[in-house]
């Protein structure tokens, strides 16, 4: 009976110790955290020379300000514009990525975002789509004779 006692103490013990180490690794990291609301934008069609912009909104969801370092695009035809104060917890943001439409064609470029986030110091926006080439003009037609056979130049 002493056994079984002392074996109902043991596992009573062991059952505690594992439930306050499950508790302590729920608790929120100290730190900024950096949440997006999408990381993938897809224009679809855009015109030849169309808004080529979008803002991705991120929320702050740590507990310590979060501090943007300059985010990198893959190309030059594509330009991040970010806070560069500190953004508060709780606090939402945006960061702007500009598409330079000017070329007919698909394109699938990528902005990285480094901060001091715990969860995620390195973030990578994408975003996709196809600049429609702009439409021809009809060329006139060549001038045929009066008798209806092409003319001859």
């Amino acid at each position: 009976m002493k056994r079984i006692v002392a074996l109902l103490g043991l596992m009573l013990a062991f059952t505690t110790f594992v439930a306050a180490q499950q508790e302590t690794t729920k608790e929120t990291t100290n730190g900024p955290e950096i949440t997006f609301t999408e990381t993938l934008h897809d224009y679809g069609e855009v015109q030849l020379n169309g808004d080529g912009t979008f803002e991705f909104e991120f929320t702050n969801s740590g507990n310590e300000p979060l501090i943007l370092s300059r985010p990198r695009s893959s190309c030059g035809c594509t330009v991040p514009t970010w806070p560069r104060q500190p953004i508060l917890p709780g606090e939402k943001e945006k960061i702007k990525v500009t598409y330079n439409t000017a070329k007919a064609g698909p394109f699938n470029k990528t902005v990285t975002v480094m901060s001091n986030a715990k969860n995620n110091s390195n973030v990578v926006l994408r975003i996709k789509g196809t600049v429609l080439a702009a439409p021809q003009e009809a060329l006139p037609a060549k001038e045929e004779s009066k008798a209806g056979a092409p003319a001859h130049k």
